[in-house]
């Protein structure tokens, strides 16, 4: 197998991840050969100190993103990795294993046994190879570089605009749908109701614009993630999506929930028809802020 090999932790494929991506996916269409991806199947941070780290994407999340990209994902368990030195793990992994004809890379890359490589090692040991090197440069956005810390950061604090800047797409979580109480249906809104995987970074509580994506359509949607006060004391936070112009049963089935304004804060309502009336007046700011989104578009094209 011939291969070109992007490196990278990928945990967000943030703006700055994605050049590296786009940089293996154009170097492997001029050799002729497939890209990869190598990716780590758990955070090394998570091996090192034991620690659980909040992350950005599920595994169905990382795997859906990386489809759109066209780079195959290829899964390393870092346990069997991390004692290796930066020589070893280009001779063992990168050629031997993925028979790399190209290598891309970030321009704060770090790889072998307590990060003693950077991009620079990697670019000699490329050369002494003979095979291609490419090191991404840094990507800043508003004076600072890009990276998973300030994605998540935006997204915690309900800057779901700022983050999907950074990102260079909407943040998506695709989750299975579970089964609810179904009290969306009694007032006109039914839902469907995910749960938030353990270690996902959790969106400010709150009603978010959203995009929910079914097979190969999409829907306008309202996402509401919190803990539903109106109608629970003490439950777990989940995602719950009422999805516009749509009509079926989900339950089971893996949706796509992408993320695109934050509307509100999530609010306890004195009772069910006070909520009912607020969603009908979140309904309408969604409607009305999608008519001047595609009336731009229009304008723009045109």
């Amino acid at each position: 197998m011939a291969s070109v090999v992007a490196l990278g932790n990928f945990d967000g494929l943030h703006r700055g991840h994605m050049s590296v991506i786009e940089d293996a996916a154009k170097m492997a269409k001029r050799l002729g050969v497939i890209p990869f991806a190598l990716v780590f199947k758990e955070h090394p941070l998570e091996i090192l100190t034991g620690k659980p780290q909040v992350c950005l994407f599920n595994k169905d999340s990382r795997a859906a993103a990386f489809k759109k990209t066209g780079v195959t994902l290829c899964l390393l368990d870092f346990k069997d990795l991390k004692d290796m030195s930066p020589e070893e793990f280009f001779d063992e992994i990168i050629i031997k294993r993925m028979g790399a004809k190209g290598v891309c890379c970030g321009f704060n890359y770090t790889f072998g046994k307590k990060g003693a490589g950077d991009a620079e090692t990697l670019k000699k040991l490329c050369e002494n190879a003979g095979i291609e090197f490419s090191m991404s440069p840094e990507l800043d956005f508003e004076g600072k570089p890009i990276s998973s810390t300030r994605v998540r950061r935006a997204i915690e604090s309900g800057k779901i605009e700022l983050a999907n800047v950074m990102l260079g797409r909407p943040y998506s979580l695709k989750l299975q749908v579970v089964d609810g109480d179904k009290r969306g249906r009694h007032i006109g809104a039914p839902t469907i109701n995910q749960k938030i995987p353990d270690n996902l970074v959790i969106p400010k509580y709150g009603v978010y614009m959203s995009k929910t994506t079914i097979g190969e359509k999409s829907y306008l949607s309202l996402t509401n993630i919190g803990v539903r006060p109106t109608i629970y004391e003490d439950a777990a936070p989940s995602i719950e999506t009422h999805i516009l112009d749509f009509d079926g049963d989900l339950y089971g089935r893996y949706v796509e929930i992408s993320l695109l304004s934050y509307l509100r804060p999530e609010t306890k309502f004195d009772s069910l028809v006070q909520l009912e009336q607020q969603i009908k007046i979140d309904e309408k700011k969604v409607r009305d802020l999608a008519n001047r989104v595609r009336e731009r578009k229009s304008k723009t094209e045109n």
